[in-house]
């Protein structure tokens, strides 16, 4: 895990911690990364409920609740994606707030609508769910900790 990770993990912790945000995440590309930065920083348990590892599409119908029509017409790397993912941990966790990733970490799986480094971001709160994409340079780890980074401010951005 790189420093920025857990700089920022440590903020949001401590942030969340304060304004008492509970938090989890849906993950995918990152594998874990969101959740093991998180519960790297002590005082995590009171603020992160948890983070559900999807990576394969089943499990993000079946742990998720996102619908085999979004992953058929939209493909798993969408936004339509990542805001059910979102909404589903959000729901299964039942916390205040959710991110997800979705994404195309390579050196294969890329296409010409969906490059490598293309991945998708859901948030979920109890005022609506929406998503955004970036597109990251870099090999796979770093394009799964440029990812992993990216979650984390999305969360300290929402923790007001």
């Amino acid at each position: 895990m790189t420093p920025e990770i857990l700089e920022l993990a440590e903020k949001l912790v401590r942030r969340a911690s304060e304004k008492r945000v509970t938090l989890c995440a849906a993950e995918s590309c990152t594998g874990g990364l969101i959740g093991a930065s998180i519960t790297e920083i002590s005082g995590a348990s009171e603020i992160f409920y948890g983070s559900a590892v999807t990576y394969h599409n089943s499990a993000k119908e079946n742990i998720l609740g996102v619908t085999p029509f979004v992953l058929k017409k939209y493909g798993a790397v969408s936004p339509q994606c990542a805001m059910e993912m979102a909404r589903g941990a959000r729901l299964l966790y039942k916390t205040s707030l959710a991110v997800s990733v979705t994404g195309i970490a390579g050196p294969s799986g890329g296409s010409e609508k969906k490059p490598v480094g293309t991945v998708w971001f859901g948030i979920s709160s109890l005022e609506g769910a929406y998503s955004y994409s970036c597109l990251f340079d870099g090999d796979r780890r770093k394009i799964r900790e440029l990812s992993a980074a990216e979650a984390l401010k999305i969360l300290l951005g929402r923790v007001k």
